[in-house]
């Protein structure tokens, strides 16, 4: 088959490359440089199997900023493009999916246009109502930054929002670019698969959020936080997944999703989701405190991402962190690969780690680090196993 993808972040990437394997696979995006470098077979993301891929395997995959090569005879249009949280509307900004359902409908309107944004609980049927199309799908995605390909590889479950049988045709080709076996594939409404999403994601940052209270509990009475997570965590019904603490949930799906399933439930009584929401603010408050307690003149920021393979440092909590201590007056020097800038934040970037970690009389990070093992006296974080989740 013939398939587009607009957006090439995370989800349109990982998930062109899974289906490239098998059809031919055009990626829409209107940045140049992302075009050039998988053009080039380089990765515009930090993912290891992503870079793999490109540079290794037979695909049968471009990328281009023509929408018209991309879309033209295309049985499947793939939407992957950003919908970040809009704080004055509350909703998701979905304004780049209809700019991409219009483009089809006038360039190709025989193609059935997948849609893998996250969107608000709704959103799909009030689509097919404005654009008077039927040929609009949800298909939730479930990966994580740094690993998207491998989770697409091996998914937990694949689940598209129609029991049509171009929703069977889109499973069977995610199904047959996978390399796990007998995977759980679930047909259900597509009000329903965007609550999925939604819902799964929220029980995330609340699993986070749990057991980064249960940290600030432990740290306040200085209690030996380690000891009590393991022992919570030796249930089979908790299990030792999702329990390593850490500054607050952070990235790009979790803070937004978690707040639009706030909106959504407006109508609702609820206690447990916004409390989700509000327990990840004052998780940087309990931090932020911790570490002013030191009375520390220069507090360096050793990276800004959330993980330690990933790029992208969009709502990392540490960014919060870094506002907090600010407003007290604390020096704050940073450094981070990624920017290229010599400020960020008002703050100073400094390029050279040796001299990072010289300048720094505390050094904060979310995620431990080799490059910190000589000075892990002067280190600051809640990691307790060294790990990402």
């Amino acid at each position: 088959m013939k398939i587009a993808v607009t957006g090439i972040g995370f989800v349109g990437l990982s998930n062109g490359i899974l289906l490239s394997q098998h059809n031919e696979v055009i990626a829409f995006d209107i940045d140049q440089d992302k075009i050039d470098l998988v053009n080039a077979n380089q990765s515009p993301i930090e993912d290891k199997e992503i870079q793999e891929y490109l540079s290794s395997r037979v695909l049968n995959f471009k990328a281009t900023t023509d929408k018209y090569i991309a879309y033209k005879n295309a049985d499947f249009v793939i939407i992957a493009t950003p919908t970040d949280y809009d704080p004055i509307t509350n909703f998701f900004n979905t304004k780049s999916i209809d700019m991409v359902i219009k483009d089809v409908l006038k360039i190709n309107p025989n193609a059935t246009m997948i849609i893998k944004s996250t969107v608000p609980v709704g959103f799909t049927n009030e689509a097919r109502k404005k654009f008077e199309t039927n040929k609009i799908i949800f298909s939730p995605e479930f990966l994580r930054e740094g690993s998207a390909l491998k989770d697409n590889l091996y998914p937990s479950r694949i689940i598209v929002g129609e029991k049509s049988q171009k929703a069977k045709e889109f499973a069977t080709l995610l199904i047959e670019g996978a390399l796990k076996d007998n995977i759980d594939v679930l047909y259900t409404g597509s009000t329903e698969a965007e609550a999925i999403k939604l819902f799964a994601n929220t029980y995330l940052a609340m699993r986070v959020a749990f057991f980064n209270e249960l940290d600030s509990y432990a740290a306040v009475h200085s209690l030996d936080a380690k000891q009590i997570i393991n022992g919570v965590s030796s249930d089979d019904r908790i299990g030792a997944h999702y329990n390593n603490p850490s500054f607050g949930y952070g990235g790009y799906c979790l803070p937004k999703d978690t707040k639009q399933l706030v909106a959504n439930f407006a109508d609702v009584p609820n206690n447990i989701i916004k409390a989700v929401v509000d327990s990840n603010a004052s998780r940087k408050d309990v931090i932020s405190k911790l570490i002013l307690s030191d009375k520390p003149k220069v507090v360096g920021i050793y990276k800004l991402s959330m993980k330690s393979d990933s790029d992208n440092f969009r709502a990392s909590a540490i960014l919060g962190v870094i506002e907090r201590l600010l407003a007290e007056n604390i020096k704050i020097i940073i450094f981070e690969p990624l920017i290229k800038e010599y400020t960020f934040l008002k703050c100073k970037v400094i390029k050279s780690l040796e001299e990072f970690k010289a300048e720094s009389e505390l050094i904060i990070t979310n995620r431990t680090s080799n490059d910190l093992i000589d000075v892990s006296e002067k280190v600051f974080t809640r990691d307790l196993f060294g790990s990402d989740a």
